[in-house]
């Protein structure tokens, strides 16, 4: 009986077929700004979905958190109750803890783009994937003269509530006092001012264009959200949210990147609340900008509107571009032989930013060995005496 032996050394056992390499996500490039959570292109329909209730309970978790340490530190400390049964740290110190949570918002944002709908979360930012620095100076030199303005005569006009007419309510606090409320706005508001924007123009929006090309529809709703967020005061000051949360979503879209919505609210919320520091009880009282009478929408209305202007001229002006790069030509592949694996510890998808491309020229150091000597073959082989050859004879 005959035995069959198989595998080495009696020859290699047959390999089984390679599955094919899975084929990289393909980028996707020129796309405007409200489209770009497909910019990589691993969306799929139910990542604007599952990233909203990440955000919605990622935020609630964090301003739950933020509460629940300021009551027990204030109860540590024997801090006195406010008219809510909260422990209150004064005036500047709750007006502070208040704006950070919601200044929370902005990572969580960020992260959910980047874990949930695994894109680069500068994306949320601009078109370019990340923030313009340079186009967000140029907006804010453009915000803050149409600021200053609009709140000088909202503050001259006597109707108005910034001004109250009652001048006998304006007490100043003292320098100290204004000093250290001015510190804790300037901290706080610029993070808070982006959070918001970082949410209802970054967010919303982009979760609404991953499943729609047209811009327009996700304008009209994430402005209501975002006056309702602030709670109901008067219908002026609705309309007035309404009109500023419209007119930041179009310049979004319009000018590729958050940078000229978080510039006007930045500068809005800053002056505004930086007067507020100075004057006696302004930082504690519970208005918002849904308090607004209709003197100050009436003020603060064509502000905005001169303001999204005056951007959309200088983006023209700047040629700012308002659509993403366009993508590679080729998709990133492994370039090995057909039917092989790359390398150990190579990422098959061959080039950054989907892994390291393969070796193809010489090695540094490296000389390959010389072929191994062989006896001729061939007609050389045969060659003697009989063929003419000569024979070499050792000498006598």
């Amino acid at each position: 009986m005959t035995t069959q032996f198989y595998g080495p050394p009696y020859g290699p056992y047959p390999a089984p077929p390679l599955p094919p390499y899975p084929e990289p996500p393909r980028p996707v490039g020129e796309l405007p700004y409200h489209r770009m959570a497909l910019a990589t292109g691993r969306h799929r329909w139910w990542r604007p979905l599952v990233g909203t209730a990440v955000v919605t309970v990622g935020v609630f978790v964090l301003m739950l958190v933020i509460v629940v340490v300021s009551e027990v530190a204030g109860a540590a400390l024997d801090r006195p109750l406010d008219a809510d049964d909260m422990r209150s740290w004064g005036g500047v110190a709750d007006t502070a803890i208040s704006l950070v949570t919601i200044a929370v918002a902005l990572p969580v944002v960020l992260l959910t783009a980047r874990w949930i709908q695994a894109r680069p979360a500068g994306t949320v930012s601009s078109v370019a994937g990340r923030l313009r620095w340079r186009w967000l100076a140029g907006c804010l030199a453009l915000a803050l003269p149409l600021i200053l303005l609009s709140f000088g005569v909202s503050m001259l006009i006597p109707e108005s509530g910034d001004a109250g007419g009652d001048a006998q309510g304006m007490d100043w606090v003292g320098l100290p006092t204004f000093l250290y409320g001015l510190a804790a706005v300037c901290l706080t508001v610029p993070f808070q001012a982006a959070a918001e924007e970082y949410v209802f123009r970054g967010w919303l929006v982009q979760a609404v264009g991953a499943w729609v090309r047209w811009p327009w529809i996700p304008v009209v709703p994430q402005a209501l959200l975002f006056a309702a967020a602030h709670g109901w005061g008067t219908a002026w000051g609705f309309a007035d949210l309404v009109v500023f949360g419209v007119v930041c979503a179009v310049l979004a879209i319009r000018t590729g990147g958050l940078e000229a919505g978080i510039a006007l609210h930045v500068l809005n919320n800053l002056i505004g609340m930086g007067v507020a520091a100075g004057i006696a009880g302004a930082l504690e009282s519970d208005e918002t900008a849904a308090d607004m009478d209709w003197v100050g929408a009436v003020v603060d209305i064509p502000m905005v509107l001169l303001y999204a202007a005056a951007v959309l001229w200088l983006a023209r002006r700047r040629r700012l571009r308002t659509v993403s790069p366009p993508a590679p030509e080729t998709p990133p592949s492994y370039a090995g032989p057909a039917g092989t694996w790359p390398p150990y510890g190579m990422h098959p998808y061959g080039i950054p930013p989907y892994g390291t491309p393969p070796h193809t020229g010489p090695v540094p150091g490296y000389a390959p060995p010389p072929p191994p000597a062989t006896p001729p073959v061939g007609p050389e082989a045969d060659a003697g005496p009989a063929a003419g050859g000569q024979v070499s004879r050792p000498s006598s």
